[in-house]
């Protein structure tokens, strides 16, 4: 009877696989490529969050070769590159809206004459890297420029033919196919393209893409596009902390480009907004003209203190841990058992906040020296089971606590 009973289970099993195998249809792409994604980890890519620029949020279609290529030369110029900022992003609108007759892209002839490969080399003999645009629909966001459905192998070679180092990927025109199927087959196609390739999923979080994403990205939109107001980068922030724990190297949530310098907020807004993203392990790409920048948004974008809270290779991404009505203390581990912690003040008044060990993870009788990172000094006193400071509206302070008995 054993005999039986084993060859009844057996052929039962055989049975599931292949009802399982028929039902899957479009699904099986997702699942095939997700056994793969070892291989996409190994391009090394995004050990950290990336770090560069974008051109959308602040020139939207409005951009050319000459644009792309002067604001590599002001990254270089200004010292932005020594700090991280690498990526130089061509966002939307870069190509004709139709393929030619092999079915390529064709850089658009009008703004970018000399065509991407020739943009890619001029970037690269500067030390920087450039990445592209492109849609997992019919056609992009802008209706400018046709999308990659149907064409992933082909555009994928494209790019790493040309020497592109980051793919971001949107969403729209995309036929009602779940992202769950169309995201994996471009995951597949850079691959199998010979290049490593950043591969950013602009998905919108429509589909909690932190819960799925890992296994076919590189980093993935959390959100829909952050507008360059204050309620709008807060709510998004509020969207991206949710997923915390699913960030992690390699793979990290992205609540969208940064608005620092393109005028919607206050200064002291902006520096929130820099600080969030910081600790939230974001990437960060600079939205504004970096080639005209004011000094306050210089000094923002330049804060070597905020930015290393953003590169630290824990890879941790911080969360809130207690809100007060308006006031949010956030707070996230760094490595060398440090901790950062930012004070939140989303009121309209002026507020004493106070951030308590046992919130953030210290332990009550912790002594820690803490160094204010927008100030750039360590406070005299040594705090223990709290640090407390005033925060005005609509601003913040950040702080590292280095544990010292």
């Amino acid at each position: 009877m054993g005999g039986i009973k084993r060859i009844v289970l057996i052929l039962t099993a055989v049975m599931l696989m292949l009802v399982v195998d028929a039902g899957a249809g479009k699904d099986r792409i997702y699942n095939n490529v997700s056994g793969e994604r070892r291989n996409l980890l190994a391009n090394g890519l995004g050990v950290t969050p990336p770090m560069g620029w974008n051109s959308w949020n602040h020139f939207g279609c409005n951009i050319n070769e000459s644009t792309i290529r002067e604001t590599a030369d002001a990254i270089i110029s200004t010292g932005l590159a020594k700090l991280g900022y690498k990526y130089v992003n061509i966002d939307d609108c870069w190509a004709e809206s139709t393929r030619d007759k092999q079915g390529n892209f064709v850089a658009k002839k009008s703004t970018f004459p000399s065509g991407i490969k020739a943009l890619a080399d001029y970037v690269h003999n500067k030390g920087l890297k450039l990445g592209i645009y492109t849609d997992s629909g019919s056609m992009t966001c802008s209706k400018k420029m046709p999308g990659s459905l149907g064409y992933e192998e082909q555009d994928a070679k494209t790019f790493a033919s040309w020497g592109i180092d980051y793919l971001k990927y949107d969403n729209c025109y995309n036929e009602g196919i779940k992202p769950t199927v169309r995201y994996p087959i471009m995951t597949k196609a850079l691959m199998n393209a010979g290049r490593p390739i950043f591969f950013s999923l602009c998905e919108w979080g429509d589909m909690h893409p932190a819960l799925w994403a890992s296994k076919v990205g590189n980093s993935w939109r959390t959100t829909n596009d952050i507008k360059d107001t204050w309620l709008s980068m807060m709510y998004i922030a509020d969207m991206n902390e949710v997923y915390a724990d699913y960030a992690r190297p390699g793979g990290w949530n992205d609540p969208d480009m940064l608005e620092v310098g393109n005028g919607g907020m206050t200064n002291d807004e902006y520096i929130v907004h820099f600080s969030i993203w910081a600790i939230s392990k974001a990437p960060l790409l600079i939205g504004c003209d970096v080639r005209d920048v004011s000094k306050e948004t210089f000094n923002i974008l330049t804060n070597r203190e905020v930015i290393a809270v953003n590169q630290d290779r824990l890879g941790v991404q911080a969360k809130k841990v207690r809100m007060e009505g308006d006031l949010e203390v956030w707070a996230g581990p760094l490595s060398g058992y440090r901790v950062v912690v930012l004070l939140v003040n989303r009121g309209p008044a002026t507020s004493l906040m106070t951030a308590h060990w046992d919130d953030i993870g210290l332990h009550p009788n912790t002594t820690v020296m803490a160094r204010d990172l927008w100030l750039h000094k360590v406070l005299r006193e040594r705090p223990v089971g709290n640090l407390s400071a005033t925060v005005a509206s609509h601003a913040c302070k950040m702080f590292v606590l280095r544990p010292v008995s």
